[in-house]
């Protein structure tokens, strides 16, 4: 299965919108061709908005599955991924009645596929074949995403580009999580291994585009927080193999989260 959405995904043609947000958005009188194009580009918008979330909650889901096959917590847990599979099925449900590229529609059909799977998975019993067949669909809905959210680029503006920015830290910190763990549970092999350091090594490169952005007084307070718990959270993955905390590295990953959510609501405000 996953052959065939890898082939559809290398093989799936890539579209790119020309168009800012701020043109979509007037309302000058235009000519009719332009009007369509402006109708496209608010469309890809709502897309974009969709595949970050899609990529959010592919790593969410696989990561708390792995934290409940180590560390058993049924109730709590499955209502968490239940909760996230709704939310899944709304994002692809919001894209399927926007876009109008067949490529993006043949790749959702492969991603409403893998939610049915994740779903018969989380109604099961917790097993190490499931656990490996989350991590398996967390990628399939990862590249999905990737290759819808590349459909349908656009020529952001600066705040666009720094929203997105910080969504991708949200996703990023995610999955970092879910190799930190599956490297515990039965998955330490160097694929994985590599995969949540090419992961730290991203969300650096984001970091980076944070600290070299002119925030407010009041932004820069959450900037720095977010630059010291950064730091003290990129030691703890360094050390994974010696030092496996799992409990507090997921506390410690959520104060992130909520900081990060804080810098992505400034420049949401900014658009």
């Amino acid at each position: 299965m996953k052959k065939i959405v890898m082939t559809c995904l290398l093989t799936g043609s890539i579209l790119y919108g020309a168009v800012s947000a701020e043109t979509a958005n007037t309302t000058v009188q235009k000519h009719p061709d332009e009007t369509k194009q402006a109708v496209v580009t608010r469309g890809n918008v709502k897309i974009i908005e969709a595949t970050e979330k899609i990529r959010y909650i592919s790593q969410e889901m696989a990561k708390e599955y792995l934290f409940l096959f180590k560390t058993p917590r049924p109730d709590e847990t499955k209502v968490r991924l239940k909760q996230s599979l709704i939310a899944l099925a709304d994002n692809l449900r919001i894209i399927a009645t926007t876009t109008k590229d067949e490529d993006t529609k043949d790749i959702l059909e492969f991603l409403a596929y893998s939610k049915d799977q994740i779903a018969q998975i989380v109604s099961e019993k917790v097993s190490e074949e499931r656990a490996a067949l989350m991590l398996d669909y967390s990628e399939t809905l990862l590249e999905g995403a990737d290759s819808i959210a590349q459909a349908h680029a656009y020529a952001f503006s600066k705040e666009e580009h720094m929203l997105i920015v910080t969504k991708k830290m949200e996703y990023l910190i995610e999955r970092m999580m879910k190799y930190y763990i599956a490297l515990h549970v039965g998955f330490d092999n160097p694929t994985n291994n590599e995969q949540m350091r090419m992961a730290m090594k991203k969300f650096d490169e984001n970091m980076k585009l944070i600290e070299s952005y002119a925030y407010p007084q009041e932004i820069i307070m959450v900037e720095n927080e977010m630059i010291h718990a950064w730091q003290a959270n990129k030691d703890f993955f360094n050390r994974s193999e010696s030092l496996f905390i799992p409990k507090l590295m997921l506390l410690s990953t959520s104060s992130m989260e909520l900081l990060t959510s804080k810098l992505a609501l400034y420049h949401n405000q900014n658009l």
